[in-house]
């Protein structure tokens, strides 16, 4: 806290989590009763509702919950989100569970929640994380309706990350990986920055993405379609796979589905075993995949001039003292891997107006278009050109609009933190610089209600 002035005692009401809860619960399923046991973080108040996703992993515990609701709060506070952080766990394979036996287990684990004020569209709004995802959302947002009657009008918006039929918002799925293509390209952009090499583009650049789940997936289409970079290599816990002219994402995509993993793919050499994939020569590495991923014992071996955080906590922070040492820049995961929750804030909202993004306005954007559109071809006597008019007249559906609004978020949040690196050089790296944009907005809403 060296870098803030904040009134004695309230960095340490900062850093400690409001709550945490354990719930233990019973499920009858193969003809025996079988015990879980889950748990959900509250870090900070200081904004309702609270926000966070719930995982499903063998490996969780309380303490990797509560640090991460702490994560959420940072993150919500940075992109101005107006949540609180939080986080919840059960300590579960899903693999090992047949997907009526899970539903039967997610909705047991939202009534323990439910009692215990742990989710509700005021209260507590969890969303999908590692294990979860939109069924388990359906699942939930059912259960708690079911067990609210009278606040049934506002239940869709107890969860975020559901399916589209079930109050849901177009591109959910894909925001965590947009939002890690709008901070690259938001950092690029900056010319107070170095760029890649000088560069402001990732024309042809090379990408190395560890990981490719729904993250590492969605980060890997975007760039190799939109900006044109060459994904060389994916890594995965089994190996990796390269190919040096660029890797087919969606083919790839397609091989690991019907096989379950990305080696053996014929659009690239396999290495099998081989967890070396993230230690290549690239321009940019994403790890998307566990926490730790980059640490002490192979920080000296990394070769990328820019890392990109897309997962939470993937480097140590002894690693992150070897990387910076070395003249690598790091985009931190506070900042990059926030278009989950912008775009969680925008279903939330959707949920509570029960209107869908766009419907009062596009009819009107449309007759403005043509309207401008008419306009030019009267006034230059030549006609609109045709590749690009559909495009013009279009009045925006509300996946274009969700995209904006997430661009936007993601462009004004960089600019907090390359501001704040610009007016105070002794912050040296832009993780501390987005930690203290977002300690001290978080330390601000204490001091305003009296905390």
């Amino acid at each position: 806290m060296s870098f803030l002035d904040l009134p004695e005692g309230l960095s340490e009401r900062i850093i400690q989590c409001n709550s945490t809860y354990t719930v233990r619960f019973g499920v009858r399923l193969r003809g025996r009763m079988y015990s879980f046991v889950g748990w959900r973080s509250v870090h900070s108040e200081h904004c309702e509702p609270v926000k966070g996703g719930i995982r499903y992993a063998s490996n969780a515990d309380a303490e990797e919950v509560e640090a991460l609701a702490a994560l959420m709060t940072l993150k919500c506070s940075l992109v101005d989100v107006p949540f609180g952080g939080s986080k919840g766990a059960l300590k579960i394979d899903p693999r090992d569970w047949s997907p009526p036996e899970l539903e039967r287990i997610t909705r047991r684990f939202t009534q323990e929640l439910n009692k215990r004020g742990l989710i509700g569209p005021g209260l507590n709004v969890p969303a999908p994380d590692i294990g979860t995802g939109e069924r388990e959302m359906a699942w939930m947002m059912d259960e708690y309706r079911r067990a609210n009657p009278t606040d049934a009008i506002n239940a869709r918006a107890c969860v975020t990350g559901k399916p589209l039929s079930k109050g849901g918002i177009a591109g959910r799925t894909e925001a965590t990986g947009r939002g890690v293509q709008f901070a690259i390209q938001s950092f690029l952009r900056d010319h107070r920055t170095k760029g890649l090499k000088g560069r402001r583009d990732l024309n042809s650049a090379s990408v190395i993405v560890q990981g490719f789940g729904n993250v590492g997936y969605h980060a890997a289409k975007f760039l190799s379609e939109e900006d044109v970079a060459r994904v060389t290599i994916v890594a995965e816990r089994d190996g990796y796979v390269h190919n040096p002219h660029g890797l087919a994402i969606e083919r790839l995509k397609e091989h690991q589905k019907r096989t379950g993993s990305i080696l053996g793919f014929d659009g690239a050499r396999s290495f099998d075993g081989d967890m070396s994939g993230i230690e290549q020569s690239c321009d940019v590495l994403i790890p998307a995949a566990m926490e730790n991923a980059i640490h002490a014992e192979n920080a000296e071996r990394i070769k990328a001039h820019l890392i990109v955080e897309a997962a939470n906590g993937p480097v140590t922070f002894e690693a992150d003292q070897i990387l910076r040492s070395r003249g690598m820049t790091i985009l931190p995961d506070l900042y990059v891997n926030a278009g989950g929750v912008v775009v969680s804030y925008f279903e939330w909202v959707k949920n509570l107006t029960h209107i869908p993004f766009g419907l009062m306005e596009r009819r009107r954007r449309e007759r403005r278009n043509h309207t401008i559109a008419a306009a030019l071809e009267r006034m230059t006597g030549k006609e609109f050109p045709a590749d690009i008019r559909d495009e013009f007249l279009e009045g925006g559906s509300e996946i274009d609009l969700v995209r904006s609004g997430l661009e936007d978020v993601m462009r004004g949040s960089w600019a907090r933190i390359a501001d704040l690196m610009e007016e105070r050089p002794e912050l040296r790296d832009y993780r501390t610089a987005a930690y203290v944009a977002s300690i001290r907005q978080i330390a601000d809403a204490y001091e305003a209600i009296g905390i």
